[in-house]
């Protein structure tokens, strides 16, 4: 299978520190809406946050300046002039450039964006305070709707194997992780993973849930081979 046939949906491809700064102005828009856009400065010290953030950073200005110029460049952030403001502000356009994301999907990249490859029920945890999801089929449907997104995928399932108990989700915006690819083919016939709970019906659910949502994503990469070919 080509490159080409599980290219994400973003054409341009961010770097980690750009994640970074697109997670906190997309985080910062919801929780703190008063203080939304964003100035430099506080831009700064969200990227540096020592809670809610994997890996923990120290960026300076010029790192998340230099994120927020290669962001504006490509219409992924916009510099706002606020009358009266002596300082450029900066909000994201990630739903402009992304149509058809709802609240939902931007509380799953953001938190994807923040901490890293996370399992589904850590993001319904984690995603509190971006949005309330009732239940856990609602958090894995909304994954497999950002794994099956139109113009490409925009998160990968990865299954569970040695060492990984349960399936994790990362994001794509930076481009696909070696080895993710051959994750992904391999969910055709995905190994079950080796959990803690001791009902069966418990397992049983996990491993349904996990199956459906690579489901979807072999559903789309068979879509995508089928349309070079």
């Amino acid at each position: 299978m080509s490159a080409e046939s599980v290219t994400p949906a973003i054409l341009f491809t961010l770097t980690p520190e750009a994640a970074r700064v697109m997670g906190c102005l997309i985080e910062k828009e919801i929780t703190l809406p008063d203080y939304y856009p964003m100035t430099l400065n506080a831009l700064v010290t969200a990227c540096n946050q020592t809670t809610n953030r994997d890996p923990i950073v120290r960026y300076d200005e010029r790192t998340v300046l230099r994120a927020l110029e290669s962001m504006k460049t490509h219409g992924y952030v916009f510099e706002v002039n606020i009358v009266g403001g002596r300082t450029l502000k900066y909000r994201h356009n990630l739903k402009g450039k992304l149509p058809g994301l709802e609240r939902p999907h931007m509380a799953l990249l953001c938190m994807l964006m923040l901490r890293g490859s996370q399992t589904a029920g850590e993001l319904r945890q984690r995603t509190e305070r971006l949005f309330e999801f009732p239940d856990m089929p609602s958090v894995e449907n909304a994954l497999a709707e950002l794994i099956g997104y139109n113009e490409g995928p925009l998160v990968q399932c990865i299954p569970a194997g040695p060492g990984q108990r349960v399936a994790q989700f990362m994001h794509l915006l930076c481009g696909e992780v070696a080895g993710a690819a051959a994750a992904t083919l391999s969910a055709h016939a995905p190994a079950a993973p080796v959990v803690e709970d001791s009902s069966d019906a418990d397992w049983r659910a996990k491993m349904e849930a996990e199956i459906t949502l690579l489901k979807a994503q072999v559903s789309r990469l068979q879509t995508l081979i089928g349309a070079v070919k």
